[in-house]
């Protein structure tokens, strides 16, 4: 692992990991050495991370040099802890994971009394059918909608019929029971809405239709808002 990756894994560990953290589980989680583990600890405090603690006592972050400093009101922070815990329970694994680092990292910065609040919410997501969880296919939809780049999926229609498309992917769409990806067909030459869960296999191209995406976006949105 690369020094400046490993640094951000480290930062990642003391954010996630219930204080305070040894050396040796930190050096272990990192694949380093406890020798070079003191070195990383050095480094970030020389970053402007403030970490409490020692060797043979533990490490805490008491203040976290990624994240700006921050204050939330009480309703600010139920808010958030919804918001990011619906991901963690609906969205794709990527996302449900970059949803918990997310919140790591802002609950990190806030004050004490502010983080207790993050700790003990009173608002809580709860979902009677457990483990539904997005399609796994929407983290690379997601990038190719990011990269503007045309993915060629096969897809099964509400029929049942089979057909191959190429999509421009737009967006992606989290509706209450599920998601949609919002494209434009180069089949149908027009815009359309795909269910992933419909979707037997998908490949990103590198045909690219940059810088079209925002643009067609507004104008698909526009249309869904009329009826169309």
């Amino acid at each position: 692992m690369a020094r400046p990756d490993r640094l951000f894994r480290l930062l990642h560990l003391l954010r996630t990991l219930p204080p305070p953290v040894t050396a040796a589980r930190l050096a272990e989680e990192t694949g380093v050495s406890e020798r070079t583990l003191y070195r990383d600890i050095d480094s970030l405090r020389a970053a402007g991370a403030l970490i409490d603690g020692e060797a043979g006592f533990g490490y805490r972050l008491t203040e976290d040099p990624a994240v700006p400093p921050q204050m939330f009101d009480r309703l600010e922070v139920e808010a958030l802890v919804l918001g990011l815990a619906e991901v963690q329970a609906t969205g794709d694994g990527a996302l449900a994971e970059a949803a918990g680092a997310a919140l790591a990292k802002i609950t990190a910065r806030l004050p004490e009394r502010v983080a207790q609040q993050v700790a003990h919410s009173v608002t809580l997501v709860y979902r009677y059918e457990s483990g539904r969880r997005a399609s796994e296919l929407l983290a690379p939809l997601r990038q190719a909608s990011w990269d503007e780049v045309a993915v060629d999926i096969a897809y099964r229609d509400a029929e049942g019929r089979r057909t191959r498309r190429r999509i421009w992917p737009l967006a992606v769409a989290f509706l209450e029971q599920r998601q949609l990806v919002l494209s434009w067909c180069c089949l149908r030459q027009d815009y359309r809405k795909f269910d992933p869960e419909r979707m037997e296999g998908l490949e990103v191209t590198t045909d690219s239709f940059r810088p079209h995406r925002v643009s067609m976006l507004r104008d698909y949105v526009e249309r869904l808002r009329r009826g169309g």
